[in-house]
């Protein structure tokens, strides 16, 4: 029987587990809307009708935006574990990307100006190419 090593949990790793228990409760949420939307007599063509003032619409543009994002960040905490790269650099930038991550779902959640979005998403930005400049260099 083959052995698997443990291997401690990392901020990147913790990164990760909040990343995708954030997704989960997005689509937890979406689901609740969805469900009281169909209660109150809506339509199942509502769900996908872009209308930035309905919290379904932008919930289901935030789980969305999350899957789409999932990835790079899922490949950058890859890079990093398997290169071995860590260190107070690493764990900053992985708290400050996951900070922005709710902020920008949160911000979107909440309808507000979506320039808080964009500031967000640049700073996510930033955080990711600098945690790939560190794991391959």
């Amino acid at each position: 029987m083959m052995q698997i090593e443990q291997t401690n949990m990392t901020f990147p790793l913790w990164g990760l587990t909040i990343f995708i228990l954030w997704t989960i409760a997005v689509v937890i949420m979406l689901l609740a809307v969805r469900i009281r939307h169909l209660s109150a007599g809506g339509s199942v063509k509502d769900f996908g009708t872009p209308n930035d003032d309905s919290l379904l619409w932008r919930l289901f543009r935030v789980q969305s935006n999350l899957i789409e994002n999932l990835p790079l960040y899922l490949g950058v905490v890859f890079l990093l574990t398997v290169r071995g790269v860590s260190g107070t650099a690493v764990d900053v930038l992985i708290v400050v990307y996951i900070l922005f991550r709710l902020v920008h779902s949160a911000v979107h959640i909440a309808g507000l100006d979506p320039k808080f979005r964009l500031l967000s998403l640049v700073i996510q930005l930033s955080c990711l190419v600098a945690l790939n400049i560190m794991a391959v260099f």
